[in-house]
């Protein structure tokens, strides 16, 4: 049995999967968590089996003051857990403090994605703390090809990279059959932040639905640009066409992928965007920004189409597409579904971690 640190920098649902993946796997897993934002939070309890370790994080938002307090914090929880394996990031935080505390041997460091697509070209401190970190990692753990790429560009050893897409549970997320109703329903699940283009797809949106008045569209989620994107519906007209049911707890999600004849998100940056694989997995159809991890997930006309990345006029345009192509999008979303059975299974896709873990030592 393998004793595992689990360091992540918040508690989100993809946090819960990992944590109760390892602890039915069998192993001893401690978990650490580096702060609380109250956003995006997972509201189900840690999984049975992992210990919550207490610390001097995990209480208020990282900030870089604090990091002198946490590198000692960590090394007397590590002294104490003895773990064999770190499992810890994003890099700029969690992974950062393990490797800035000396704990390099046993660091697998773990991409969210966002932290290499975004983070790390964001400064030169930035870019300095990637490098850093990778540099002294036992072994690294991205989700698509993108991902690795960028590791490799920042120091990793490319012999010390495992990769794999994090996948989603195909049984929680399943096709059913669709209702007989006849409007025709965008769905985005995305967060409401620049980074996820959002205000790009409300633009869209108003386009669209000008010129078909039956068509509507369902916002999950919240975020800083609530305001700016009731104004564009507002302004264009098309409120009466929206529905924000806000944040939605893991269990209901899937009912409104089943729900929708389309799936859409104009995000900036994404590795293998976990939405686009639920999406899939439910047998929708997905229009996306044509950025490279989108590209690994869809192929235009077989399960999806792109858009110019920022481009409301093309993705309007798109959307126009996937409408007057309305009858194919069946089985475009059969097709969805077998390639998330195929290469985003969550069960069959976990076990790679392993041969991350293999490496420490």
């Amino acid at each position: 049995m393998t004793r595992i640190l689990y360091f992540s920098r918040d508690y989100t649902p993809h946090d819960h999967r990992f944590l109760t993946a390892l602890a039915e796997s069998g192993h001893e897993v401690g978990y650490l968590r580096l702060e609380d934002r109250g956003l995006g939070r997972e509201d189900r309890p840690v999984p049975a089996g992992v210990t919550l370790l207490p610390w001097a994080g995990g209480r208020t938002p990282f900030g870089w003051a604090a990091v002198p307090r946490l590198t000692r914090s960590l090394r007397k929880v590590v002294r104490s857990f003895s773990p064999d394996v770190i499992h810890a990031g994003p890099i700029q935080s969690a992974a950062f403090l393990v490797a800035l505390a000396g704990l390099s041997r046993k660091l697998v460091a773990v991409s969210w994605g966002y932290d290499l697509l975004m983070d790390a070209p964001r400064s030169r401190w930035m870019r300095f703390v990637t490098r850093y970190t990778l540099r002294r990692s036992a072994a690294f753990v991205g989700d698509c090809d993108t991902i690795r790429q960028l590791a490799v560009s920042y120091g990793m050893n490319p012999e010390r990279i495992v990769t794999f897409p994090w996948g989603v549970d195909l049984r929680h997320f399943r096709p059913a059959p669709k209702s007989a109703e006849k409007t025709f329903t965008l769905l985005s699940t995305r967060g409401w932040a620049p980074i996820y283009g959002v205000d790009v797809l409300a633009r869209a949106f108003v386009r669209f639905a000008r010129q078909r008045p039956e068509v509507r569209l369902v916002m999950l989620g919240n975020g800083p640009l609530a305001a700016d994107l009731r104004q564009i519906f507002l302004r264009g007209g098309v409120m009466e066409q929206v529905s924000f049911p806000g944040l939605v707890r893991y269990a209901d999600l899937p009912r409104f992928y089943r729900m929708a004849d389309l799936y859409l998100s104009a995000s900036h940056s994404d590795g293998s965007s976990i939405s686009l694989l639920e999406a899939m997995a439910c047998g929708v159809p997905a229009l996306v920004s044509d950025i490279p991890g989108n590209r690994e997930w869809v192929t235009p006309g077989e399960n999806g189409w792109w858009f110019r990345d920022g481009d409301a006029t093309d993705l309007s345009e798109k959307m126009l597409c996937a409408f007057d192509a309305r009858t194919r999008l069946p089985e475009m979303g059969r097709a969805a579904r077998h390639i998330a059975e195929s290469r985003a299974d969550w069960r069959k896709n976990f076990p790679k971690l392993f041969e991350a873990y293999r490496m420490v030592g």
